[in-house]
């Protein structure tokens, strides 16, 4: 199952398209490619297999991330950071 968990943008390099992102703590590269208006950082984006797909408005952002911390609250570290860097694999068309 891919899930797709609000990111909020650290940086960002025009030049490359790209944003490093914190997902729950996690930091990572994702390509703001697909998204036409500018990005910020600050801003929340939703991440589909490395591609910010598109900004979010940061109340749903924060609600959002609120629930998968209660949902993870008994996950391991490493399995919590496993997850979230499996998300940058989850396969395209997998109606998910």
């Amino acid at each position: 199952m891919c899930l797709s968990i609000p990111s909020k943008v650290v940086e960002v390099n025009e030049e490359e398209r790209t944003a490093i992102v914190d997902t729950m703590g996690v930091k990572r590269k994702a390509s703001i490619e697909f998204i036409a208006d500018e990005v910020k950082v600050g801003d929340y984006v939703l991440i589909h297999i490395g591609y910010a797909m598109n900004i979010i408005d940061e109340e749903y952002a924060q609600e959002s991330l609120k629930l998968y911390q209660e949902i993870i609250e008994s996950i391991e570290e490493e399995d919590r950071r496993q997850m979230i860097e499996e998300s940058d694999n989850c396969p395209s068309g997998s109606g998910a």
